[in-house]
């Protein structure tokens, strides 16, 4: 199954169901682009995680990249379109779509960290259920940089997860993070060869598809409930200071020293 394709042009998501359908792999596939996302990957995802959502056949679901990346964050060349005027309004929701669609995402999600994961390849793990890394790795925010605040209630979820100054000194400095020490950190829950790390995600992820998805469905909802206010509020608030910053001359500059491409 795929998502996003043209004719003969390849997929931008490419679907696959393993156990019969229970565990569903949506993995992101804008190798060149290092899986950075532009308009038409948030929908394509957007789009899998909704038939994800209403399939009673599907209990589980399990984020990854094609490449050597799991995703390079926002696609700058759309963001500068966004400061610009070239890209209408309506063209900026598909970042919201995403997160209501993962934040309301009320089966187990999983994530296998196949490579790079910057910007939103960082910021969408604090809303997966469980992480898995491949050894090599690495993760980092680099929105300061760029002129613009923090992203997907990563201003709430970081701190929360990790502690306060370990979030500041990822937020304030854009440093990497690796493997180790996002499972240190309690943002990852185990790191893996690179060669073995869908294997193992699969596996926990049959595990967990095995169980009664009703008992399933109801203990994500109880989760979800402990910080869905906080992150809809945090969102909110990083919405407001992203319409302040962008366009602004810090991010104006950061997108010329940064170019077109993939996020930095």
């Amino acid at each position: 199954m795929t998502a996003g394709s043209d004719g003969d042009v390849p997929p931008i998501v490419v679907i696959e169901d393993v156990e019969g359908g229970a565990v569903r792999i949506v993995r992101f596939n804008r190798p060149d682009a290092r899986n950075a996302f532009n308009f038409a990957l948030y929908d394509a995802v957007t789009d899998a995680m909704g038939d994800a959502a209403v399939s009673s056949d599907v209990h589980v679901v399990v984020l990854t990249g094609t490449g050597s990346a799991f995703s390079a964050g926002q696609d700058l060349k759309e963001m500068a379109q966004l400061v610009t005027g070239e890209a209408t309004p309506e063209a900026a929701t598909g970042f919201r779509g995403l997160l209501d669609a993962v934040q309301s995402f009320e089966k187990p999600l999983l994530a296998a960290v196949n490579g790079v994961g910057v910007g939103l390849g960082f910021t969408l793990l604090a809303h997966c259920d469980l992480v898995f890394m491949a050894d090599g790795a690495r993760l980092r925010v680099p929105f300061a940089e760029l002129g613009v605040p923090p992203e997907a209630a990563s201003s709430y979820l970081f701190p929360r997860t990790m502690g306060w100054q370990r979030a500041a000194h990822l937020l304030f400095t854009g440093a990497w993070m690796g493997a180790e020490e996002a499972v240190d950190a309690g943002l990852a829950f185990a790191r893996h060869p690179a060669e073995s790390l869908l294997a193992e995600t699969l596996a926990v992820a049959r595990t967990i598809a095995a169980a009664p998805i009703e008992a399933i469905m109801a203990g994500k909802r109880l989760l979800l409930a402990t910080r869905n206010a906080e992150v809809a509020a945090a969102r909110q608030r990083e919405d407001d200071a992203f319409v302040e910053l962008l366009g602004t001359a810090a991010n104006l500059a950061a997108l010329e020293r940064f170019g077109t491409g993939a996020a930095p």
